[in-house]
C-alpha cells in the first residue's frame, strides 16, 4: 500500500486511489462508541456510589465529566483539526479514549474516575468532529450521501441504546464493565485506521493562543450547556444563558472565532445548522415527554417504557442506509427535506394521542418519526460538509455537531416550560406541540435553496486561503 496524500484533515480526500469502505465503517463504529459513552454510565450511577462511597450529586460527575468537556471544546478541536494530520488525529484520539476508558474502570475512587472521565471528554471531542470529515474524505463525491448516512445513523443509535447496553452490563459484570465494553471497538478501529489511512504530518500541537480559545469556547458552552440541563426542572435557570455570552463574545472578537464565523457565511451553512438544531430539539422534546408521561401519568414500568421508546431507534436504523442511498441518487438536499417531514409527521401524529394512546398507537408514530430522522441524518450531514469550505471542513464538523448537541439539551428545557405553562392536565399535549413545532421549522430551513453572495464567496475564499 502507498502512502502519501499528506494534508490536515480538512483538506478533502483522505484516502488514496478508490473507496475505503472499511475507513467509513471506523467512522460509524467510532460514533457508536462515542455517543454511547454520553448515556451508558447513566445506569451504572446507582452502582457506582454505593461501590466508591459517593453522594449523588458527586455520582453525577461521573456522567458530566465526558459530556461536558465533549460539547464544549468542540468549536476549538475543530479548528485546531484543520491543521492537523487526520490519521494521527484519528489514531491518538481513539488510542486515547481507549485509555481513558481502562483508567475509569480501574479507578479506586470518585477523584480518579471523574479526572479520566475529564480526559475521556477531551478525546472524545477529537472523535466527534472528526467523524464526518473521515466518512466523507474515503469516498467519491458521488458517494458521499451513503458514506454520510453510516455516522449520521450509527451514533444515534449509540445514544438511544446505551441504557439498554449499560443495563445488561451492570446485571452481568458489575460497573466497570460499562466502561470496559468499548475498548474492543477501539482496538478494532485502530487496527483499520493504522492500515487503511495514509500517512500525514503528524499531531500540531496549539499554540498559546489557540488554548485561550478553548477556555473562551469552553467557559460559555459549558455555562450554556448548565442552564439548559437545569431549565428542564426549573425554567427560571434559562436566564444563566446570559453569562456564557461575555467568553463567547470574546472568542468571536478574536482570531480564533473569525475563521469559525467565515466558514459559516458559506452559502446555505446558517439555515442547515438551524435546521439541525431544531429537528435535535424535536425529538429531545418528544423522548422527554412521552418517556415522563408513560411512567409517571399512566403507570408504565420503566421496561414496557423502553420497548415503546425503542420503536423510534429501530425505523431510525432500518431507514438510515436507505437515506444514504437516495441522497447519491437524487440529491442530498431533497432526501433531507423529505427525511425531516416524515419525522415532523410522525411527531404530529403524536399529538391527538396526547400521550394517551395505548404503546402499540404510540409506537407506529414512534417508528415513522424515526424513519423521518434516518432519512434525514446522512443527506443533511452530506449537505453540510459538501457546502463547507475545503479547507474548514473540521470546524464545520464542529459547529454541526455543537448544533445538534445543543438541540438535544434544548429540547427537554422547552418541553418543560410548554408543560408548565399548559398545567398538569395539557401539558403532555403541549411538549408534543413544541416538539412537532421545532421539527416543522426544520423542514422550512432545509428547504430554502442557499443563496450565494458576493460576501459570501469572499468568506469562502478568505477560509480556504486563511493560515492554520
Amino acid at each position: 500500500m502507498t502512502h502519501h496524500g499528506r494534508g490536515s484533515a480538512g483538506s478533502g480526500r483522505i484516502s488514496d486511489g478508490g473507496d475505503r469502505w472499511l475507513l467509513v465503517a471506523v467512522a460509524g463504529l467510532l460514533s457508536f462508541v462515542a455517543m454511547l459513552d454520553m448515556n451508558i454510565v447513566n445506569v451504572a450511577l446507582a452502582q457506582i456510589s454505593r461501590d466508591l462511597h459517593l453522594s449523588a450529586a458527586t455520582a453525577q460527575w461521573v456522567v458530566l465529566g465526558y459530556q461536558l468537556p465533549v460539547v464544549a471544546l468542540l468549536l476549538p478541536v475543530g479548528r485546531w483539526l484543520d491543521g492537523t494530520g487526520p490519521r494521527s488525529a484519528v489514531l491518538g484520539a481513539t488510542a486515547g479514549f481507549a485509555v481513558c476508558s481502562a483508567l475509569a474502570a480501574a479507578a479506586p475512587s470518585a477523584e480518579l474516575l471523574v479526572m479520566a472521565r475529564l480526559a475521556q471528554g477531551l478525546f472524545g471531542a477529537v472523535l466527534f468532529v472528526l467523524m464526518p470529515v473521515l466518512a466523507i474524505g474515503s469516498v467519491r463525491p458521488e458517494l458521499r450521501g451513503r458514506a454520510m448516512s453510516v455516522p449520521a445513523t450509527l451514533g444515534p443509535l449509540g445514544a438511544v441504546t446505551g441504557p439498554a447496553i449499560g443495563g445488561l452490563l451492570l446485571d452481568q459484570l458489575g460497573w466497570r464493565s460499562v466502561f470496559l465494553v468499548k475498548i474492543p471497538f477501539c482496538l478494532l478501529a485502530l487496527i483499520v485506521a493504522w492500515k487503511g489511512m495514509p500517512r500525514d504530518g503528524g499531531l500540531r500541537l496549539p499554540g498559546r493562543r489557540p488554548l485561550w480559545d478553548a477556555l473562551l469556547v469552553a467557559t460559555g458552552v459549558t455555562v450554556m450547556l448548565v442552564a439548559l440541563s437545569l431549565a428542564a426542572g426549573n425554567v427560571s435557570w434559562l436566564a444563566l444563558t446570559v453569562a456564557a455570552v461575555p467568553p463567547l463574545w470574546l472568542w468571536m472578537r478574536g482570531p480564533g472565532g473569525d475563521p469559525v464565523a467565515t466558514a459559516l457565511r458559506a452559502p446555505g451553512l446558517p439555515q442547515a445548522h438551524g435546521a439541525v438544531l431544531s429537528l435535535a430539539a424535536g425529538f429531545a422534546a418528544m423522548h422527554y415527554v412521552i418517556a415522563l408521561h408513560l411512567q409517571r401519568d399512566d403507570g408504565f414500568s420503566a421496561t414496557a417504557t423502553g420497548l415503546t421508546v425503542l420503536a423510534f431507534p429501530l425505523g431510525m436504523g432500518l431507514a438510515g442506509p436507505l437515506g444514504g442511498r437516495l441522497a447519491d441518487r437524487y440529491g442530498a438536499r431533497p432526501v433531507a427535506v423529505a427525511g425531516a417531514a416524515v419525522t415532523s409527521a410522525g411527531l404530529l401524529l403524536l399529538v391527538p394521542l396526547g400521550g394517551d394512546g395505548a404503546p402499540g398507537d404510540l409506537a407506529w408514530r414512534l417508528a415513522l418519526a424515526g424513519v423521518g430522522m434516518g432519512l434525514n441524518g446522512g443527506p443533511t450531514q452530506a449537505l453540510v460538509m459538501t457546502a463547507a469550505p475545503r479547507q474548514r471542513t473540521a470546524t464545520v464538523g464542529s459547529t454541526i455537531q455543537l448544533a445538534r448537541s445543543l438541540g438535544f439539551t434544548l429540547g427537554p428545557a422547552l418541553a418543560t416550560a410548554a408543560w408548565g405553562v399548559a398545567g398538569p392536565v395539557h401539558g403532555t399535549r403541549a411538549g408534543l406541540v413544541l416538539a412537532a413545532a421545532a421539527a416543522c421549522l426544520s423542514v422550512s430551513l432545509l428547504a430554502l435553496p442557499p443563496r450565494p453572495t458576493a460576501d459570501a464567496a469572499a468568506g469562502t475564499n478568505a477560509a480556504s486561503t486563511a493560515p492554520n
